[in-house]
This record gives structure tokens, sequence and C-alpha cells, in this order.
């Protein structure tokens, strides 16, 4: 690729590894012999940021800029806007180097990132149903207040931060054939993507989104910026309209590929990223491993990395898409009963699941309709097997119970 000179440059990342040293944690890069083989790689190492300080990457680049403010600056304090993370990340750098932080977040910001924020001591301001709104918001007040802003992705100091993830990758895994990056506003993969290339030009950058805010692919072919008007994904995290103009400036130099992925095809990788990894990831930190196992991209025989960008997702949040992705997989399946005999065929029902080695996920009595059987109770269970197979089993012992009808599947494993 060609073009002008890229606003960040390998040695401004430096400069920021360097900075953050003292500050941020050196994750951990975990292979993973399971998501080799499912994908066709010759091995799999997950760079998890999860596990960060903050719970996300984002903490890197917000103390990078942050350090570098002039006393009056500081004096003075920053606003932010973000979904979530950036707001952590510049929450806990405010806190380390005392300066006052304000965060606007937009509605869709699940309740453990907002609090976690407040934890370091920001004020958080909820406002707009999108990033978008959240973003103009804080410009307004930063404008009126004289707060420094701290964009979450188009600042060279932010992306160069974000970039030191990059030195810690060639360290840890130096074999390194591609690597799958997220993308919202684009800050991670412009940094991560800036140090790789500056090494080994051969190293293949590869960008995530999902189809739901698939907005990078349509810009770097264009050679322009587009904007989306709407998003509309799980992955609140990496739920942007576009990139800005210095992040679109360093990615068309470094970005190989974008490829999107489904909400179903996230959900399934949080879910395997839980039961094989053992770690907990947030959709858009996901995002990554959802790729490598769509097979939209050909990994065959290459070293792969999988940056698994943040982990904070709320426990109910988690188990959702827990849930949708073993359906996704064949082994999850919610069933609506209709029972005759209350309460005691019910413990026949949990005796039946149970005999057949099958796990009942959840149990409740169901808000009676008008479809109902006046004389039956309904009841829908949540199971879980170990296949499409298993759950058909399980669900035909079921139907042949007396006093015990299938009144709904989802999905439909018959």
């Amino acid at each position: 690729m060609t073009g002008p000179r890229s606003p960040v440059t390998v040695e401004d990342v430096e400069r920021a590894r360097d900075r953050i040293d003292d500050v941020v944690h050196r994750t951990p890069l975990d292979t993973s012999r399971t998501f080799a083989e499912m994908s066709g790689a010759a091995s799999v190492g997950l760079k998890l940021e999860n596990v960060q300080r903050t719970g996300s990457f984002k903490i890197r680049g917000a103390y990078n800029k942050m350090a570098q403010l002039s006393p009056e600056e500081r004096e003075t304090g920053v606003i932010a806007s973000s979904a979530g993370n950036h707001a952590q990340g510049v929450a806990l750098a405010g806190d380390l180097l005392d300066v006052d932080t304000t965060i606007v977040v937009p509605e869709v910001t699940p309740a453990a990132k907002i609090d976690a924020t407040r934890g370091y001591g920001a004020e958080v301001v909820v406002e707009g149903d999108i990033y978008e709104r959240s973003y103009e918001y804080a410009l307004e007040r930063a404008e009126v207040s004289g707060r420094t802003f701290v964009h979450p992705f188009d600042d060279e100091a932010i992306i160069a931060g974000q970039g030191t993830i990059g030195f810690e990758l060639l360290e840890q895994f130096p074999e390194l054939d591609t690597v799958l990056v997220a993308i919202g506003g684009g800050g991670l993969i412009s940094g991560v993507g800036t140090v790789l290339n500056a090494h080994d030009r051969d190293v293949r950058i590869v960008g995530v989104q999902p189809e739901g805010a698939a907005h990078a692919k349509p810009s770097l072919e264009a050679g322009e910026i587009r904007e989306l008007s709407d998003v509309d994904t799980v992955a609140e995290g990496i739920a942007d309209t576009r990139m800005l103009s210095t992040t679109f400036a360093v990615a068309r130099e470094v970005v190989d590929d974008v490829v999107a992925v489904d909400d179903r095809e996230i959900a399934t990788a949080v879910a395997l990223l839980a039961e094989r990894a053992k770690t907990v990831a947030e959709s858009a930190g996901a995002a990554p491993l959802a790729a490598l196992l769509s097979h939209e991209l050909d990994v065959a025989g290459e070293h792969v990395a999988v940056l698994v960008s943040g982990g904070n997702v709320n426990l109910t949040e988690h188990a959702d898409l827990t849930r949708t992705g073993l359906a996704e997989l064949g082994r999850y399946v919610d069933v609506r009963l209709a029972i005759e005999g209350w309460p005691t065929t019910l413990g026949a029902v949990m005796e039946t699941v149970e005999d057949r080695g099958a796990e009942l996920d959840r149990l409740e009595r169901a808000d009676r309709t008008a479809v109902d059987h006046p004389n039956r109770t309904p009841v829908t269970i949540g199971l879980e097997g170990s296949g499409p197979d298993h759950l058909r089993e399980v669900l035909a012992a079921l139907s042949e119970m007396q006093g015990v009808t299938i009144v709904e599947r989802t999905p439909d494993v018959s």
C-alpha cells in the first residue's frame, strides 16, 4: 500500500511502551490446540487482554495519552466518551495520575462497566442511545468546561499506547503469520498493525467487525471513510459507525483484510472461550475468535494470534451469550412443556433428563397463555447436552412420558 506518511510510527509506540511499562500488565498468550484443530491453523495463540488492568486493553492508550498532559491540562481535568472499556481506562489513568475525569457513556453500556468506572473515582454521565450521541455530547461538554477530551481511538497517543500489544506479540509468538483484531473505531488495529508491519510486512493483519457495524471494509476498499447510519450488534464495545481521520490514515497502511461475523457466531465464540480456554470474554473481545472459526479466512498451516481485547461483561449477559452459543453448536435447547399432574410429573421429568446424562440448566413455571390447556401446567426448561443427537434422545424420552407434552422447542433439533 502507498500513501502519505502514517501519523503514528513504531518509534511512537516504543516511547509509549516505556511510558506505560510500570502501569500495564504484560498479558499472557495462551496457546489453544483445540482452536488450531477447529480452524486448520498450525497453532493459535490467544492474547488475553481481558485480564489486563480494568479488564481490557484500553488502559494502555488512555495512560499514554494522559501521562503527556500539561500541568494546566491535568489541573482542569479530562472528559471522555466510551461504550465502557475506554471509560475504565481513562478513569484508572486519572486515578493514577491524580487527574479529575468525567465519562459520558451510551444507554446500552452494561451496568458492570459503569459501576467499575465509578469505582475508579470518575463521574459517569449516561447520555445517548448509541455511542455517536455520547461522543457528540462529550465534545460539547469539553468545549464548555475547558476539559481535555480524551478520544477513545482517533488520537496518535491513544493508538501508540494500544500498539504496545504488538511488541508483546512479537516476543511471545515470534512465529506469527496472521493476527486477528477487532475493529470499532480502529485504534487497536492501527497501533498493533504499526508495530507488526514495521517488524515484518509478511505478517497478515486482519480486522474483524460484527455484520451490524461493518464499516471498515467498505471504507478501506473505497479509499475514503464510509459512515453507517446506525449499528445493530450484540458487540457494543465495537459498535462504532465509522473510523475517523487518524485511524483511517493508519489502517489503510497496515490492515490487509477485514472480515465480518454475525452475532450468533460471536456468541458461539464467547461460549467456546469459556469452555475450552477457561476465559471470560465480552462479545467484542470474542469477535476475532468468531472470525477464525467462521472459515471466512484461509489460515491452513499458519500461526495465528487472536486478540481477546476485553472481558468486561456482566454475568447475566455472559450466561445468555453462552446459551446462544451452545444452541448454535447444537448443544442447548429451550423446551416448553405441558404437564399433567403437577408437581409429581415434574419430578419424573427431572429424573428422565438426569438418567440420560443431560443437564437441566433451568426450569420455570411459565405464564399461561390462551392456547394452553386449562388442565395442564406450562413449564419451560433449558437442556444442555453433548450434541444434537444427544438432545434428540432426551426429547424423545420426554415425549414418551405419560402426562408430558412437548409444546415447543427452540431451536428445533428434531
